[in-house]
């Protein structure tokens, strides 16, 4: 049986960096696109961004996973972004893909990542579904990780953070973007079909979050309990 193949994918960012990603296909024909976003400070090389690309691209799937402007492989400085570039990137992978190989249909989307995916079927044509594995309702939900610096970053204007034992400059701007986003405009008004994964043994990110992302979004929608 023949397997699948990655191929590296390179395109123009929010801030007009070169941002890297991998496009994964299929062993034969291509039955849709597919969009990943990965969690907050993570990379498309990630367990869970390349495990389900892969899996995905074994079923019929070609899926891009880059990583987001000052992330992985990706130029750029991370300081410098916030949720709204995240989005602005995803959009701007999509319509990469567009232009250069298939538009795609199916947005799927890990922690932070999860949540930046909903605001992508507003901005985009064709968009069919979006999926959300363990992600937060809001993205201010990730202020938490940024205590005990909150103040300083607030007082000075930006501060270093350590994020899973790496360090990050955080500036203000940041702050102020994570709080303005209102989600659930974005998920009463979403134009596809969604599928929400959590684990209710997910001491990040709540189970109570997939409970509001479900709430607040019109039909079709389907929730899976990640047990385990």
């Amino acid at each position: 049986m023949s397997s699948t193949r990655s191929e590296k994918w390179e395109f123009t960012g929010s801030q007009g960096d070169r941002l890297a990603g991998l496009l994964e296909l299929p062993p034969g024909e291509v039955k849709a696109v597919a969009l990943f976003a990965h969690c907050f400070t993570c990379s498309k090389d990630s367990f869970a961004a390349a495990r389900i690309a892969r899996g995905l691209a074994a079923r019929g799937f070609a899926v891009l996973r880059f990583d987001f402007t000052g992330l992985g492989a990706s130029d750029g400085e991370f300081a410098n972004t916030n949720f709204s570039s995240n989005v602005e990137d995803l959009v701007l992978a999509a319509r990469a893909l567009e232009a250069d190989f298939t538009t795609p249909s199916l947005l799927v989307g890990h922690s932070l990542g999860g949540t930046a995916v909903i605001g992508g079927p507003r901005r985009l044509g064709g968009i069919k579904a979006v999926v959300t594995i363990n992600a937060p309702h809001e993205p201010a939900h990730v202020e938490r990780f940024l205590e005990p610096a909150t103040a300083e970053i607030q007082a000075r204007g930006e501060a270093t953070v350590r994020l899973a034992g790496r360090p990050f400059q955080i500036k203000r701007q940041f702050l102020e973007d994570i709080e303005s986003q209102k989600i659930d405009e974005h998920l009463a008004h979403l134009g596809a079909a969604l599928l929400v994964f959590h684990s209710p043994e997910d001491d990040t990110v709540a189970i109570e979050n997939a409970q509001k992302i479900y709430q607040a979004a019109r039909h079709p929608k389907s929730f899976v309990s990640l047990e385990g």
